[in-house]
């Protein structure tokens, strides 16, 4: 039996409009997005990583220090970008969706948090997502990180992944081995009826795992968590190891 060719993600909303407050004093003058790691701004590696996987167009938003950000994508083509202006009022990780929705158009899109970092073995994690995506079954697909072995992370872990790659919450259990690694696809029309103004992505998760249609996939590589100045050392030796790294006979 033949596989079916993937069906193509061509656009991006990227998430670069945060307060940052964790990493001050350095997002005191530079937004987070801005701040390099590898000798690269963790936005040009989303978008770099984004135009590898075949997306054409990406939405990105701003708040925080929004005129060098705005200066900083003027001059990029690959993909294009379009800016989503949220200066008058930050509208978190779903509602600047859906603000942006007009943008977007009405097929399947990357939701991608500008600060969301990894090394990779060779393969791009984007485009095994794109591969993966089943639209038929899924409303989202999520990238994961594995809990334990990421950099940078400390916290209990976001959710448990059955047989099927179907995911659920951590709930009440003490740790969950998968974390969220700040990438998604999902569909516009997860967006009908919900609020006006700010709230999280996390009401469409929910509202996926209820209907049994939100999925993971587990990324190939090293999670970074950059959430911290304390955090960019780490992050840095990661990438150095990874360039280090023989390429893989697959990639």
């Amino acid at each position: 039996m033949t596989q079916a060719s993937p069906t193509p993600i061509r656009r991006a909303m990227v998430l670069a409009a945060g307060l940052g407050q964790r990493m001050r004093p350095i997002t005191d003058t530079l937004p987070k997005p801005l701040v390099a790691i590898g000798g690269k701004p963790m936005l040009d590696h989303a978008l770099d990583r984004l135009a590898e996987a075949g997306v054409e167009a990406a939405v990105v938003n701003v708040h925080h220090l929004a005129s060098q950000i705005e200066a900083h994508l003027a001059a990029r083509t690959t993909p294009r970008v379009t800016i989503s202006d949220e200066r008058a009022l930050l509208l978190e990780t779903g509602g600047g969706v859906k603000k942006a929705l007009p943008l977007l158009g009405r097929e399947p899109f990357f939701h991608v948090n500008s600060d969301s970092l990894w090394s990779e073995t060779g393969l791009s994690n984007m485009r095994a997502m794109v591969e993966a995506w089943d639209g038929a079954r899924m409303d989202m697909l999520l990238l994961l990180a594995r809990r334990e072995g990421s950099v940078g992370f400390d916290g209990r872990g976001d959710f448990f992944q059955d047989e099927k790659g179907l995911l659920t919450r951590r709930g009440s259990a003490e740790r969950a081995p998968y974390v969220y690694a700040g990438v998604a696809i999902m569909k516009p029309d997860l967006f009908a009826d919900t609020p006006e103004g700010a709230f999280s992505l996390n009401l469409l998760f929910d509202r996926a795992i209820a209907v049994g249609r939100l999925h993971g996939l587990v990324l190939d590589g090293q999670w970074l968590h950059v959430g911290t100045p304390d955090a960019i050392a780490p992050a840095e030796a990661a990438f150095a190891a990874a360039r280090r790294a023989p390429a893989r006979a697959d990639a």
